[in-house]
């Protein structure tokens, strides 16, 4: 038993150590063990990896190892889980900085920020999520919070709605195949009323989230074009439902639009 027990170990590291594909293989589990780290999971000890992403424990230990040793991952020395580390904000940070966009936003986030004293944010369609590439917090005690990284689920974020309504219909028919799970009590969940909505949004401009994302926020949003025309990205502003009525909010559509179309007009987009 103990024999058949330690081949069936060696057999499993094989697979990612493998003499013929070894390196690649050992490579793509790298980078499996780091997509395992999300918002909601930014520590996982190494039984739980092992498990997630089926590895032999040792094989999870040794990557996790070399991983840690070169800044990619660092370790909690109270529990003894991984997470994240500084290195991968340093690689993060050079790719932040080619993103034209996120560069030729700045100067319109920071006006918009001080005009409605409001979280300001940045973000583009990754999939089926949305991916904030900037963000600008209010300088008022009560705020929407915010992370550069953060992914969220695009069918139910007023930046999410925007992108989605310029995107084409495949991106649209999958976010309604992977589900759209509530998070809050206004989520809307039904795929026939997001068409409705998708539509609303290419025609008058900008989309809003009245709680749909997070309970007790709303927040509205503009696309964002290049030079050929195609939506690249969203602004945003938000914040809590207690200051921000949808009329207040509404509000903002002029200043949001117009910072929308300036960033654009820096991409080299010229509207017909």
């Amino acid at each position: 038993m103990a024999t058949n027990a330690s081949e069936a170990q060696r057999s499993k590291e094989a697979a990612v150590e493998s003499p013929a594909e070894g390196r690649l293989s050992s490579v793509t589990a790298a980078v499996r063990v780091l997509k395992a780290f999300s918002e909601e999971e930014p520590e996982i000890g190494i039984s739980t990896l092992a498990k997630r992403l089926k590895l032999a424990k040792s094989t999870a230990h040794r990557l996790a190892t070399t991983l840690l040793a070169e800044g990619l991952l660092e370790q909690n020395l109270e529990n003894g889980r991984y997470r994240l580390g500084i290195e991968l904000f340093a690689l993060g940070a050079l790719v932040r900085r080619r993103l034209t966009v996120s560069t030729q936003a700045l100067p319109f986030l920071h006006e918009l920020r001080e005009k409605t004293d409001e979280t300001v944010h940045l973000a583009i369609l990754d999939g089926t999520s949305i991916i904030y590439l900037f963000n600008l917090e209010s300088n008022q005690a009560i705020r929407v919070r915010s992370y550069i990284g953060v992914r969220k689920p695009a069918f139910c974020t007023s930046e999410g709605l925007v992108l989605l309504a310029h995107s084409a219909p495949d991106v649209v028919g999958r976010v309604i195949k992977e589900g759209l799970v509530a998070r809050t009590l206004n989520t809307n969940t039904s795929s026939a009323a997001l068409l409705k909505v998708l539509e609303q949004i290419r025609v008058e401009g900008f989309s809003m989230d009245d709680e749909e994302s997070e309970a007790g926020m709303r927040g509205i949003a503009a696309p964002v074009r290049d030079l050929s025309g195609q939506v690249v990205a969203a602004i945003s502003v938000g914040g809590p439902t207690q200051r921000l009525t949808k009329k207040a909010l509404r509000g903002f559509t002029p200043l949001l639009i117009n910072a929308a179309e300036g960033i654009s007009t820096r991409l080299g987009y010229r509207r017909p």
